[in-house]
């Protein structure tokens, strides 16, 4: 049974969910909800109390908690309504939502339109398997970061950081803000996953040093972390024997991913991309069940706040744009696919009659390159090409490809990165 019924309902009151129901409330949702499973909107945004936010879309910058605040504050100014300490629990064909919490009970809601804004996990150590004792003192770095930032607990003394996202990276100084010594940094690949400015504020700064193409191999303790073993990798990344290093140490922090949080989605039906853990997406964010759109790190993980909320706004117009319009007819659908040194393309398709002057390709490169040429091909055929200086997997990068190209495209987009 129906319990209310409202024209966008959006879940999730992160970054993501906020930019998306405050533009569908401006651009024709009459009704708009958020659904939040915290006790409080603004998402993972809370913990992260560095600056660093907002440099593009307030040109300021701002801590986390000050950059949801400000959208906290325009959802105020509307009659978007939230329910908090909700968790939604199934999306139906028909758009429907059954959610729960301890006030309402259980709920169905029924809604015109829906925008997934769930965001993302962490990797655990078991989904990377690495060997050893299983002590206390290991934690995902955003655990610590919340455990430090919000409840106030120190997690430990002596640490080291497997991996380096820009999470562990954050982590790497904030430990050492409060008094911690961090060892070392451990990434498995030869690059830095995190932003550069990451590591030179928070690693170079500090004197803390980054270990490339190395692992945790071993980790050995009873009732706590006492001792790690890191070993060199090559180019299999098979650790080399003889190349071990042993840290004493009482705390390890893992930041090896993030996954986008999309078991609603798969319940739900929705086509999902491989490459990106996330729904497939046309180009205003809308995924293949109609009149349902996606957005922020549950399609694809950003590294920016803000290109998180442009993404998210255009996915909230769209949705009001679908409320009153319904779903634009095309009848050229574009593929988008990715090409040498490309991980992934976002959209995954394109329909050239409801692009407005352009269509951003979000994409992550697999390796770092200096001096290379992004080409855009239909087919065989060059359509467009872009340089870059300096291209890296820790950075997102956005290509801008205009209306007039893309109704002259007969076949399937490719974005590849090469040289001239």
């Amino acid at each position: 049974m129906i319990t209310e019924a409202y024209d966008l309902v959006v879940i999730g009151g992160g970054p993501a969910g906020l930019a998306a129901a405050l533009e569908g409330y401006h651009n024709g949702a009459k009704s708009v909800l958020i659904l939040e499973r915290d006790k409080e909107l603004g998402g993972i945004l809370n913990q992260c109390i560095h600056n660093g936010f907002g440099l593009h879309y307030f040109k300021e910058e701002l801590t986390g908690p000050e950059y949801a605040q400000r959208f906290v504050e325009m959802l105020r100014d509307t009659n978007v309504q939230v329910k908090l300490d909700t968790m939604v629990l199934e999306i139906t064909r028909g758009k429907q939502i059954h959610c729960v919490n301890s006030r309402d009970g259980y709920q169905i809601i029924q809604a015109k339109a829906i925008v997934l804004a769930m965001g993302c996990r962490e990797r655990t150590r078991g989904a990377i398997g690495i060997p050893g004792d299983r002590p206390a003192g290991i934690f995902t770095a955003g655990t610590a970061q919340r455990y430090v930032n919000m409840e106030g607990y120190m997690v430990g003394k002596r640490v080291i950081i497997l991996g380096s996202g820009d999470i562990g990276l954050i982590m790497a100084r904030r430990m050492t803000l409060e008094g911690a010594k961090v060892l070392a940094c451990v990434e498995l690949m030869p690059y830095s996953n995190g932003l550069n400015r990451n590591i030179v504020q928070c690693l170079k700064d500090y004197d803390i040093p980054l270990y490339l193409s190395h692992t945790i191999t071993d980790i050995q303790g009873k009732g706590r972390v006492e001792k790690v073993v890191v070993s060199k990798v090559d180019e299999n990344r098979k650790p080399i024997p003889g190349t071990e290093m042993t840290f004493d140490c009482d705390t390890i922090l893992l930041s090896v991913g993030l996954i986008p949080e999309n078991e609603l989605s798969k319940s739900a039906g929705l086509a999902m991309d491989r490459r990106t853990s996330g729904p497939v997406v046309y180009e205003n964010m809308e995924t293949s069940m109609e009149g349902v759109f996606a957005c922020g790190n549950v399609v694809h993980v950003h590294d920016l706040v803000d290109f998180v909320t442009a993404e998210s706004q255009r996915a909230g117009r769209a949705a009001g744009k679908y409320i009153a319009e319904g779903r634009p007819e095309s009848e050229n659908i574009i593929g988008v696919k990715n090409g040498s040194c490309v991980n992934y393309t976002v959209p995954q398709k394109i329909r050239a009659q409801n692009v407005d002057k352009a269509a951003e390709i979000f994409f992550r490169v697999n390796n770092v390159y200096q001096d290379v040429v992004i080409k855009v091909a239909d087919g065989e055929k060059e359509i467009a090409r872009f340089k870059r200086e300096h291209m890296a997997p820790g950075e997102m990068e956005k290509i801008s490809v205009p209306k007039a190209l893309l109704e002259k495209v007969a076949g399937e987009l490719t974005v590849a990165v090469g040289k001239e």
